[in-house]
C-alpha cells in the first residue's frame, strides 16, 4: 500500500536533519529555522510542487528483477517486507522491515553535484524494523536514518540490493549466480533485536491497480507504480535480547515508487495483506477522507493459489470495524474487522495477534501481525497477515 503520509513526514524530518548536520546554530535558532523549513518543505511535498520529478501517470512495462532496484527519477520509493514466523518450539512472531528512499531535490545526478564533500548527496534513506512476540505480548521497534553517501545507505539493481548501514534486503548472491533471481536475503542485526532470513518467492510479482498503476486520488499523477510478491517462503534466525529462535513462515513484499502525495482531503488508510490457508492472498487498502468516509480510490487485489490475480474495486469490498484499541495518548485505532467480498464468496474476520503494535517512531502508526478466519465459497478458511493503520494518531 502507498505509505505517503508516513513517507512525507519521515522524509521531511530526515531531510531537515541532513540539511543541518554541519550547522552550529543555537538550540533556539535551530528550532526557529526548523519551523520555517518545515513550512517550506511541506509545500514541496504537495502534489503541485514536484514538476522536476517523474510522475506515475500512465501504465508502464514492468521488468523483473530490474524493477526490484531503485527508480531515482521518482521522489520516493520503498521496499516493504512483513511476515509471520514460527519457531521450532511453536512460538509465534511477526516482523516488519521497511527501507525508504527519498530524494531531496529533482534532477540532481551524483556525477553533476559539487564535489566539495564526499558526504554530499540528494538521497536520504530511512528504515523501520519491528518484531511482534505473541507469547510475551511484547512489541519491539527500531529505526534508522542515513544519507546515501560513502556507502552508508543505497540501492542498486544488479544484483538487487538496498541497505542502510548493516540492515539490508537483496538477492541472494548464490541464487543470482545460479540464475534464480527470486531468492532473497534479509539481514537486520542490532543490539536488542536481529533477524536474518532467506526469502524464496512462491508466486510471481502481482501488479496492483490497473496494470501496476495505482491511482490514489483524482489528480493526474497522484499515483504510484505498485507491485507485490504475496508469498515468500521465509527461513532463518530471529533474536530478541539473548534469546535466539530458528524460524520459518511466510513473508509479503510491497514495492511502490512515485512522486505525488495524497490529496488534501485524505486522512489516511487501512491496509490489509492477508495470506489464506487455501493458497490465495488478499490485499486491500481503504483510503479514508478527513470526515472518516471511504475514498473512491480505495482498491485491492485478489491473488489465487495459482498466482492469477484480479483487481478489486471499493464497491466489491465491505469492511466493518468491530473493535477498537486506544494507545496511552487516547488515540483510537480499529482493532478487529469483518471483510466481505460477495463477488468472491469470501467472508473474513481479522484480529490482531496483540492489540498494541503501534510504532512510535518519528511518526506514529500501527502495523502488526493479524490472524484470519472465515469462509471462502462455503468452506472454512483461516490465515495470517499484516495490517497497517495511518492517520489515527494525533
Amino acid at each position: 500500500m502507498n505509505k505517503w503520509i508516513i513517507m512525507s513526514i519521515v522524509a521531511l524530518l530526515a531531510g531537515l536533519a541532513f540539511l543541518s548536520l554541519d550547522r552550529q546554530d543555537s538550540p533556539q535558532e535551530s528550532a526557529d529555522e526548523f519551523t520555517a523549513e518545515a513550512s517550506r518543505l511541506s509545500e514541496l511535498l504537495g502534489s503541485a510542487a514536484d514538476s522536476g520529478y517523474t510522475r506515475a501517470i500512465d501504465p508502464r512495462e514492468f521488468s523483473f528483477p530490474g524493477d526490484h532496484g531503485p527508480h531515482p527519477d521518482f521522489r520516493n520509493e520503498w521496499w516493504y517486507l512483513t511476515g509471520n514466523l514460527d519457531s521450532n518450539d511453536g512460538r509465534r512472531f511477526g516482523y516488519e522491515l521497511t527501507i525508504f528512499r527519498f530524494s531531496l531535490a529533482p534532477g540532481m545526478k551524483e556525477d553533476k553535484m559539487p564535489n566539495d564533500s564526499r558526504w554530499r548527496t540528494d538521497q536520504v534513506y530511512i528504515a523501520h524494523f519491528a518484531l511482534t512476540d505473541a507469547e510475551s505480548g511484547q512489541f519491539h521497534v527500531e529505526q534508522r536514518f542515513s544519507r546515501g553517501a560513502l556507502g552508508l545507505a543505497g540501492a542498486q539493481a544488479s544484483p538487487f540490493r538496498v541497505w542502510i548501514e548493516d540492515w539490508e534486503i537483496g538477492q541472494d548472491s548464490a541464487a543470482v549466480s545460479s540464475g534464480d533471481a527470486e531468492e532473497w536475503r534479509l539481514f537486520a542485526p542490532g543490539d536488542d533485536l536481529s533477524l536474518e532470513l532467506k526469502l524464496t518467492a512462491l508466486k510471481r510479482p502481482v501488479l496492483n491497480g490497473i496494470s501496476g498503476l495505482s491511482q490514489k486520488s483524482a489528480e493526474v499523477g497522484n499515483a504510484s507504480y505498485y507491485y507485490s510478491i504475496t508469498r515468500m517462503q521465509s527461513t532463518g534466525v530471529l533474536r530478541i535480547g539473548a534469546d535466539k529462535y530458528a524460524v520459518d513462515g511466510l513473508s509479503w513484499l510491497d514495492r511502490e515508487w512515485s512522486s505525488s502525495a495524497l490529496s488534501a482531503d485524505q486522512q489516511g488508510w487501512d491496509w490489509f495483506a492477508l495470506q489464506l490457508s487455501d493458497g490465495s492472498d488478499l490485499m486491500f487498502y481503504n483510503l479514508r477522507k478527513r470526515d472518516g468516509s471511504q475514498d473512491r480510490h480505495s482498491a485491492g487485489t485478489w491473488t489465487g493459489a495459482d498466482g492469477g490475480s484480479r483487481h478489486l474495486s471499493p464497491e466489491e469490498v465491505s469492511l466493518t470495524v468491530v473493535d477498537q484499541w486506544r494507545n496511552p495518548a487516547g488515540d483510537a485505532y480499529p482493532s478487529r474487522w469483518n471483510i466481505e467480498i460477495e463477488s468472491l464468496d469470501l467472508r473474513l474476520t481479522v484480529t490482531p495477534v496483540i492489540a498494541d503494535q503501534e510504532l512510535q517512531t518519528t511518526v506514529r502508526y500501527w502495523e502488526g501481525a493479524v490472524d484470519v478466519e472465515g469462509t471462502h465459497e462455503g468452506r472454512s478458511i483461516e490465515g495470517r497477515g499484516y495490517v497497517e493503520l495511518t492517520g489515527y494518531s494525533h
